[in-house]
């Protein structure tokens, strides 16, 4: 299991960021999630990533398990960060 910490960089509050992350996330075959404030939720339900609810400087955890979990973790970190 890997664990990371990210701060959010991207400052667009569009629609569109739970899905794309679902997207991201459902490419991988590791279990992923993502837990922000005392909210956790599986990083591939999209109704789960609707509800997170986070914006531009908050901290989430991204918590991977599996074969690509590295992987998996380094695209969303990149993308939460603002960075890819």
């Amino acid at each position: 299991m890997l664990e990371k910490k990210v701060a959010v960089g991207i400052n667009d509050e569009t629609e569109n960021r739970p899905a794309l992350l679902v997207q991201k996330a459902s490419n991988y075959d590791s279990k992923i999630h993502l837990e922000c404030g005392n909210k956790k939720v599986n990083a591939k339900s999209i109704m789960g990533m609707m509800t997170l609810g986070f914006c531009e400087g908050d901290v989430i955890t991204i918590t991977a398990e599996g074969s690509d979990e590295a992987a998996a973790v380094e695209e969303l970190e990149a993308y939460l960060a603002g960075t890819k």
